[in-house]
């Protein structure tokens, strides 16, 4: 991995460029782009996710917004509000009726991409009745709406009704009635309460005349009520030791960093997404969500080459080694990664992976696995010697995208992190405990490994959270579509392990999920010290590191010691 230098400061100052409107829309996929409001309103263009278009204006009545050139600030139209993502207060923004004129618009849109850093506020995901009170009528019978894009699924014909849940692009619903008043469809949907549900009209390529279905005229529906959402956090707990129970206060912490992440627009129900692991190491308590999901591992499965390398050493590492864990751990130098996997795997870096993969599931760890080493030159991949299959795991292994040799969730990496720490400190634990691990690990080596993590230069992600004083070990990892980092914390007045990961397709921006990472953090550390919080997320930084050679290093000379108690 190529670090590159990314200062959250200067992210944050590239939102200037939207210093005369501090709201923006995306697309959500495409979205038409009209002279007035109204789907019956003359198009004037189309927009496409991934640019983000200063909001002008709004309408007064109703869910249309007014977007602007990005450079000019010039009208371009209108947009229905259900089409895109907005980021800002929109209430901020000025009512408007304005009518544009086609003639005098540029050919072709711009396409300018804007970073934007607020978080929004999103509606609520309801959960509906299990039951639904109408049959749902059969897609051969009906008018059809195919979906264009990933959409909202509304309990009425509004985006301030609940959402009962998200369609893809390509999906079919049956039309079973429309709106006079505003541009929406219902559809046949079974998980609601009354079998029915809505979906902008704009979303969808209607097959057959949908005039044929029953209007609807009420500007209010009189809507059975839903169910409360349940809570999205889950306990887990280490192989081999009794699962705690989360106290209201631990899962009020929880719900508060969920919310969070709905808040940045990374929701579950979406291509979109995050997962969250948090571990309190005094009293066990743990909370997750997404934990179900497997990414790619990225650089953040090195903890577990760190973790797999000490059990097969019968001494402190020698130079050469000490400093191919220092290039690995802190500045994520692939060759470095290779030469240790080649030490676990007896000379063979793929025999080593594999190594790695077993040392996880021996830990119960079964949805983490690693089959190959890493890629050195990207113009010359690794070819295996020999037919490797891709390993099945209980885990979702769809919805991330995830690389198909190295793989890992969130609550896994954070129980292994939890593993090193009860070696390190408490001298107990799966790697102390663990009889097919007998006699492997020692605290001193649990405490060298977490201690070359707590050298990482990264202060970014989580540890952008916390005073700079802080001590964190902690791994970060990212590729184009996911970002991770794994830590533990020493702080005054609790030890406490957080893994966070964030997914969206084909990219994912840093100024999108750094602030949510670090914000995360920050929260946190607050709960735990309240007598000393910290005020605001540092600006952190990523250090460039075209070189990274440890040795001869403090550093070194520390790995290398037989005795070792910080």
């Amino acid at each position: 991995m190529r670090i590159v230098l990314i200062s959250l400061a200067l992210l944050i100052g590239a939102s200037l460029l939207l210093a005369q409107s501090n709201v923006t829309a995306e697309a959500i996929g495409q979205a038409n782009v009209r002279a007035s409001v109204g789907v019956d309103a003359l198009k004037v263009g189309e927009i496409s996710s991934g640019t983000r278009y200063p909001v002008i204006g709004r309408s007064e009545f109703f869910p249309w917004v007014l977007i602007a050139d990005p450079v000019t600030l010039r009208p371009l139209g209108w947009v229905f509000q259900d089409l895109v993502t907005i980021q800002g207060n929109l209430n901020s923004v000025p009512l408007s009726s304005q009518v544009i004129d086609p003639n005098a618009l540029p050919t072709p849109m711009p396409t300018l991409a804007i970073p934007a850093l607020t978080l929004p506020t999103s509606p609520i995901l309801a959960t509906p009745s299990a039951t639904p009170a109408q049959p749902t009528p059969t897609l051969a019978s009906n008018v059809i709406g195919t979906v264009k894009g990933e959409v909202n699924i509304r309990y009425g014909p509004g985006i301030n009704y609940p959402r009962l849940g998200v369609a893809q692009a390509g999906e079919r619903f049956a039309i079973v009635g429309y709106h006079t008043q505003f541009p929406w469809a219902q559809v046949a949907y079974a998980n609601s309460p009354n079998g029915r549900a809505w979906i902008a009209l704009d979303l969808l390529e209607v097959q057959g005349n949908i005039f044929s279905q029953p209007a609807i005229s009420d500007a209010v529906l009189n809507l059975p009520t839903l169910t409360p959402t349940p809570s999205v956090i889950t306990s887990v707990s280490i192989d081999g030791q009794q699962a705690v129970a989360i106290s209201p206060s631990f899962a009020a912490l929880g719900n508060q960093l969920y919310d969070l992440f709905l808040r940045g627009k990374f929701d579950p129900a979406t291509s979109r997404f995050g997962a969250l692991f948090l571990m309190d190491l005094q009293t066990g308590e743990t909370l997750t969500f997404g934990d179900n999901i497997a990414f790619s591992g990225t650089s953040v499965m090195k903890i577990a080459i760190l973790a797999r390398l000490y059990g097969t050493l019968s001494a402190p590492p020698d130079e050469r080694t000490a400093t191919d864990i220092a290039n690995t751990m802190i500045c994520s130098e692939n060759g470095a990664t290779n030469r240790l996997l080649a030490l676990i795997g007896s000379g063979d870096e793929w025999n080593g992976a594999l190594e790695v993969t077993r040392f996880m599931n021996v830990l119960g760890l079964e949805s983490s696995f690693i089959t190959s080493p890493y890629i050195v030159d990207p113009s010359r991949p690794p070819v295996p010697p020999r037919p490797i299959p891709i390993p099945t795991t209980s885990a979702d292994q769809k919805r991330a995208n995830p690389d198909f040799s190295n793989q890992t969730t969130v609550s896994e990496m954070g129980l292994l992190l939890a593993s090193m720490y009860q070696c390190a400190y408490q001298d107990r634990g799966p790697l102390i405990e663990n009889p097919a691990l007998a006699g492997a690990y020692e605290p001193r080596e649990c405490r060298q490994m977490l201690h070359v993590m707590s050298n990482n230069t990264v202060d970014a992600l989580l540890k952008a959270g916390v005073p700079v004083e802080t001590r964190v070990a902690h791994k970060h990892g990212w590729i184009a579509d996911t970002h991770s980092n794994a830590a533990i914390f020493f702080t005054p007045n609790r030890d406490y392990i957080m893994v966070a990961f964030m997914h969206q397709p084909s990219w994912l921006n840093f100024a999108e999920s750094l602030p949510i990472i670090a914000e995360s953090s920050r929260q946190v550390y607050n709960y735990y010290n309240p007598q000393a919080p910290q005020p605001a997320v540092r600006a952190g930084f990523i250090p460039e590191a075209p070189t990274c050679n440890f040795a001869n290093t403090p550093l070194i000379l520390d790995l290398r010691q037989p005795v070792w108690d910080r």
